[in-house]
């Protein structure tokens, strides 16, 4: 375990979290860099048989130091912003590597991604099809393209992450796709690469991706006979993993399945995880301020809160909260923020021995977590480190209320 006790005592690999806090505060994010780069060798290894590219979703941990980590061990990346771009680039990825997906891609971004060099745009609409056709002709070059394909399939996931439904903003309609593939040949500025689907996250069957990938399997053998020729095909992402009580599929699992689906089509498999790679490297730390006693329920008050850590109050998400001092015993606590909401809160019903001042981890947190963050209630975001074995790396400084009013300015 990357993350376990030792002595009484919560460690991240050989760190005691204590000394984290003593040294850099809370709340603050802690990773494991062991935990990201064992995560990635895992999930590449069971792709081995075939031709595949692994292209970690940024979405799901931004920082440049998580980046940087899977760049060194040659990941590719699925961005879904200019901002995500730049980042990658940054943190020493290689832009030829890199997937450009989204709904909303503005021609500033397509120009910047386009003078990138990256793999290829993942086009959700035949508005965006047509911009990207007129901004590479003003740029006097060939975007590559590929169409995310809207496979109706339910992933059967919170309905805030399911994005392959006939309802959902992404993708084009599995009815269209085809239409909208022979007008991309037409253009003069797009080449046709490949062929995708991302249905959501956090899924813990195999069964949607499966049915998911048929769909666009039948749709590039379509595309194959009518002589428009294919490199690639985008399982996407969204392979879930164990907050409570899931029993997602392993690596070699999904991997098999998706793979036999493929047959003898010579066809690069692309693959998007981010949750999977980086939710276990994680954990929020946080002190406890104060031990409130109610008529119906018990309050520990920590300092982080729905700002820190959006999930519990967005999705009802369920987080593992361990004493950093291990303790056994206690009372039903609810783990809450100092935010003034009534949905601030990390946990419910949670028996823990709790003493004012005491470090809490919040577990599973290294994905979708410092990048949902906000200032809200003028909170600086928290500090973030990375343990590589015996030593702790600062790779983000916590922020400062001046920080945050720097771009501000009083009326005249």
């Amino acid at each position: 375990m990357h993350f376990g006790y030792r002595n009484g005592e919560l460690h991240a690999e050989a760190v005691p979290l204590r000394e984290i806090a003593e040294r850099y505060g809370t709340p603050c994010y802690v990773y494991s860099r062991a935990a990201l780069t064992e995560a990635y060798a895992a999930f590449d290894a069971a792709f081995a048989g075939h031709d595949h590219l692994v292209c970690y979703a940024v979405k799901a941990n931004s920082g440049l130091a998580v980046l940087n980590v899977f760049a060194r061990l040659g990941s590719g990346f699925d961005i879904v912003s200019g901002g995500e771009l730049e980042r990658v680039l940054a943190a020493g990825g290689d832009p030829r590597k890199v997937l450009f997906s989204g709904v909303g891609k503005t021609a500033a971004e397509m120009r910047e991604a386009l003078a990138a060099g990256i793999l290829c745009f993942n086009v959700e609409s035949e508005g965006e099809l047509l911009r990207l056709d007129r901004v590479a002709a003003a740029a006097g070059v060939t975007a590559p393209v590929s169409l995310r394909v809207n496979p109706g399939v339910d992933p059967r996931t919170h309905p805030y992450i399911a994005t392959g439904l006939a309802r959902s903003k992404f993708g084009i309609a599995y009815p269209d796709a085809l239409a909208l593939y022979r007008r991309a040949r037409e253009l003069r500025h797009v080449a046709i690469t490949g062929i995708g689907c991302h249905i959501g996250s956090q899924l813990t069957e195999v069964a949607p991706f499966v049915a998911a990938l048929d769909r666009v399997l039948e749709l590039a053998d379509r595309l194959q006979a009518e002589g428009i020729a294919l490199t690639h095909v985008d399982a996407g992402g969204g392979l879930g993993i164990r907050y409570r009580d899931e029993s997602p599929p392993a690596f070699e699992e999904y991997a098999r399945a998706l793979t036999r689906r493929l047959g003898r089509r010579r066809l690069q498999l692309v693959l998007e995880p981010g949750r999977a790679l980086a939710g276990h490297a994680g954990v929020l730390l946080a002190r406890v301020e104060y031990l409130k006693r109610g008529p119906e329920r018990n309050f520990a008050v920590v300092d982080a809160a729905m700002n820190d850590l959006m999930r519990p109050a967005l999705y009802d998400a369920w987080h593992e909260v361990l004493p950093v001092a291990a303790r056994t015993g206690g009372v039903e606590y609810e783990i809450v923020g100092p935010v003034c909401e009534s949905g601030d809160f990390l946990a419910h019903a949670r028996t823990l021995a709790l003493e004012e001042g005491d470090l809490l981890a919040v577990m599973d947190a290294g994905a979708y977590g410092m990048c949902m963050s906000s200032n809200y209630n003028t909170r600086p975001r928290a500090a973030e480190v990375m343990v590589s074995a015996s030593q702790a790396h600062l790779i983000r400084e916590r922020e400062t209320v001046a920080q945050l009013m720097a771009r501000e300015a009083l009326l005249p």
